[in-house]
C-alpha cells in the first residue's frame, strides 16, 4: 500500500507521455452511472473547478488517467491527469481502479506496463 502510495508521488512528479501510453486494455468498457455523474457535477461545482465550455445542457469534464498494471494483471496504482479539481480528480482515479479489476484483457508483460484511459462525467447545467 505504501509502495503504491509512494510510486503514485514520483510519477505525479515526473513527465507523463500520455500521448505514447497503450490505451488500457478493458473486457468491457467502463460505465458511467447517474449517480456517479451526479456526485463529479455535484464536486465540480462546489469545488468551484474549471469547467469547459458546455455545448447544450449538460456539462462535462473528462478525467485523464494512467493505470500501472501488474504483470499479473492487478492494478498498482492510477494516476490522474491535473485538471484544477483533485476531488475529481481522485474519484475518477478510484473508479477506474475498481473498473479494470477483474477486467483487462490478458497481456503479454514480462513487468508492470502504464497505460492510459479517460472517464467523462456529465450533468445537467
Amino acid at each position: 500500500m505504501i509502495a503504491g502510495l509512494l510510486l503514485a508521488l514520483i510519477a505525479q512528479q515526473a513527465t507523463i507521455d500520455w500521448a505514447a501510453l497503450p490505451a488500457l486494455p478493458y473486457r468491457a468498457p467502463p460505465l458511467i452511472t447517474p449517480t456517479m455523474n451526479e456526485f463529479a457535477g455535484r464536486e465540480a461545482s462546489a469545488r468551484k473547478c474549471p469547467l469547459p465550455k458546455a455545448a447544450g445542457a449538460a456539462q462535462t469534464i473528462t478525467v485523464e488517467l494512467a493505470v500501472l498494471v501488474e504483470r499479473n494483471g492487478e492494478i498498482r496504482t492510477v494516476v490522474p491527469r491535473a485538471i484544477a479539481c483533485a476531488t475529481v480528480e481522485q474519484y475518477a482515479a478510484g473508479l477506474a481502479a475498481g473498473f479494470a479489476r477483474g477486467n483487462l484483457l490478458p497481456r503479454d508483460a514480462a513487468d508492470a506496463q502504464w497505460y492510459k484511459t479517460s472517464l467523462t462525467f456529465s450533468w445537467p447545467r
